[in-house]
């Protein structure tokens, strides 16, 4: 497949022509009072609500994406790519979510009905639905109208439960989708299985059928002992291990079926939270597949692990995590998205570089990596208001 026609359009700033080459001056007589400066004066607190951030311009920054959407007026805090179409979803601080194209940049639908900043999207296992969360406590779901293309969704319901939405998570193989909120709660709508960690540094195991856990672990327990909360979970493909972050920056490995700890793994600097987890799997074939994860904290590195010996194989800098699809072939890629405005795609057999996706004139605060056909690509949401698309084909 061909890779996507760059959209020339400007992104960034004001256009030339709103500018004009012109020198301007005031007409003295269009004075109508003149105000004598007294100094610097405090800035009131209301003036610094309501406006997008301002982001200067780095004439320095190479931007080497392939393609960018920028239809959001104010930061862009989440972004997900659509399993199987060159579809990707973001949401932002201008309260919307949208769908767009990733091959050309166009807008396929608006997702609207939040009163405050969209923080969350994700697309159901088969892609025939989205779901955005806001920090107006809402979850909101749309689902494909029709079986001819993916230009046309439906709203079908708005959920209500958390406080603040921090994340959303379907379900691998059916519409069960989990959201995490800001008051240490966590919503499932349907029933399954679900392990979660929360700021006491309690972690559970649950059978949503039951108010009673399956088991439970806290800072007391043998072995677990994160006293300063737990920031980050996840666990693999076949649901039998989880890896659990900590606020001190270390990490533990459990066992879900016994409820043990298993390994306890320390390569992040002491008292800096681990912020990013992500199982990565070389190959769709069990019997072949080596199990490697990433993890990420503010201490800006990265960490691979072998989790067959539970060592550490390489370290760098980095602050979240993505795994690229093992259908690809190359599962054993991740991407990182740091808050130096970088992305970045790893070879974690290696701890190799392999490449700089630039162009953000700002922090990059999500990504996502994405494929369609034999197009392989990174997805990108910046502070700075634009998604881009980066090749990330090697």
């Amino acid at each position: 497949m061909a890779a996507p026609s760059k959209n020339t359009e400007p992104w960034n700033g004001v256009e030339e022509d709103e500018l004009g080459d012109e020198e301007v001056f005031l007409d003295p007589n269009d004075i109508l009072e003149e105000i004598q400066d007294d100094g610097d004066a405090p800035m009131d607190e209301d003036d610094e609500e309501g406006g997008a951030a301002i982001i200067e311009d780095d004439p320095e920054v190479e931007d080497n994406s392939i393609q960018h959407f920028s239809d959001h007026t104010s930061s862009v805090f989440a972004i997900t790519a659509h399993p199987s179409q060159p579809l990707a979803a973001s949401g932002g601080e201008d309260d919307l979510g949208y769908i767009w194209n990733v091959m050309h940049g166009e807008l396929v639908v608006k997702l609207t009905g939040h009163t405050d900043s969209v923080s969350a999207v994700d697309w159901s296992f088969d892609g025939e639905m989205i779901a955005t969360g806001g920090m107006d406590g809402r979850v909101r779901v749309w689902r494909r109208v029709g079986k001819v293309d993916w230009k046309n969704w439906e709203f079908v319901t708005e959920l209500q439960g958390p406080d603040e939405v921090k994340w959303l998570k379907w379900h691998p193989k059916g519409n069960v989708l989990l959201s995490g909120s800001n008051d240490a709660t966590v919503w499932l709508w349907q029933r399954k299985r679900i392990v979660t960690g929360d700021t006491a540094g309690t972690l559970i195991f649950w059978d949503p059928r039951s108010a009673t856990p399956v088991w439970k672990m806290n800072a007391h327990s043998s072995r677990f002992n994160l006293p300063e909360g737990i920031t980050s979970v996840a666990s693999n493909s076949t649901s039998t291990v989880a890896v659990v972050g900590g606020a001190n920056g270390e990490l533990r490995v459990v066992n879900l079926a016994k409820g043990e700890v298993v390994a306890v793994l320390q390569g992040h600097d002491q008292g800096q939270s681990v912020e990013a987890i992500e199982f990565v799997s070389w190959s769709n074939i069990a019997a072949a597949a080596q199990e490697i994860v990433a993890t990420g904290a503010t201490d800006g590195k990265i960490c691979i692990w072998d989790m067959t010996s539970m060592k550490l194989r390489a370290t760098d800098a980095i602050t979240s995590i993505r795994a690229s699809p093992v259908s690809t072939g190359s599962g054993h890629h991740i991407t990182s998205s740091s808050a130096d405005k970088t992305l970045k795609t790893w070879d974690t057999r290696t701890g190799e570089l392999l490449r700089d996706h630039t162009g953000h004139r700002g922090p990059v605060l999500g990504s996502a990596v994405g494929a369609f056909e034999d197009y392989v690509y990174v997805l990108s949401a910046g502070d700075d208001g634009v998604c881009f698309v980066f090749d990330a084909k090697l």
